[in-house]
């Protein structure tokens, strides 16, 4: 289990990775503004220098989108592999999956669209399904389970129907089955925890992908923002205990 470091918007990038461990996680998903994409080998080090003192490691980055330019797609994948990333979470558009195909195979790296929600290019489970029809099993999917609540989707469904193709979570919860709506702690909406983790288990989710816990509320009231992760995880870990025990 880890997060998505977007819930810690609020903090700056050190000030993420330090709450991330107080919250007990080894796991972060970076997005850009914490870590942006770059060419210097430098820098990445650095980064993983930073984490490796608190036992971190990055399990995704993004939202990262592509487009029809592989060569300007390649450096999102040269980025990745030196900083020793397995999985791209990303919102590729339709024209960018021959590059995309390459790109998995030439670095072993996973591609995990995410779903966005109502009005997004993948917004139903079956939107995702059809666009990676025929192209190669590491580009698969990131789901967001919150936005799939927003877009009146069975998270539990999800999972299941993504299956092998599944390779991160956006553990979240809104309390409305509709485009605007606001999150709550999970399962205080539509988010069957102990059911999430149930199906993960089911479809063999790898080990290497991505759990992260993605809580997007009250970013600037750091207190209420952190005690609120902190019940969310104990939840999550609530939900994964019964699962284990079942």
């Amino acid at each position: 289990m880890g997060i998505q470091s977007y819930s810690l918007r609020g903090f700056g990038v050190d000030g993420a990775i330090e709450q991330t461990h107080k919250l007990g996680l080894h796991f972060i998903e970076f997005f850009g503004a914490h870590f942006p994409i770059t060419k210097d080998k430098i820098k990445i080090d650095e980064m993983n220098k930073k984490l490796a003192k608190y036992d971190m490691t990055i399990s995704a980055h993004g939202v990262n989108g592509f487009g029809a330019d592989h060569d300007k797609n390649e450096v999102v994948f040269q980025f990745a592999k030196m900083a020793g990333i397995k999985n791209i979470s990303a919102n590729p558009t339709p024209n960018s999956f021959d590059s995309l195909d390459k790109l998995v195979a030439k670095y072993d790296i996973r591609i995990s669209i995410h779903n966005h929600g109502p009005g997004a290019l993948y917004d139903k489970i079956d939107d995702g399904l059809k666009a990676v029809k025929g192209h190669d099993k590491r580009i698969g999917f990131c789901a967001d389970l919150g936005h799939y609540i927003r877009s009146a989707e069975d998270p539990v469904e999800v999972i299941h129907k993504l299956g092998e193709r599944l390779y991160g979570i956006h553990l979240k919860d809104f309390a409305e089955q509709k485009k605007r709506t606001h999150g709550v702690i999970l399962g205080k909406g539509h988010l069957d925890v102990p059911g999430v983790f149930k199906a993960l288990r089911k479809v063999k989710f790898p080990a290497d992908g991505a759990l992260s816990l993605e809580y997007e509320e009250t970013p600037n009231d750091h207190p209420k923002l952190l005690a609120d992760i902190g019940e969310c995880l104990a939840i999550a870990a609530e939900g994964a205990q019964k699962n284990k025990q079942g």
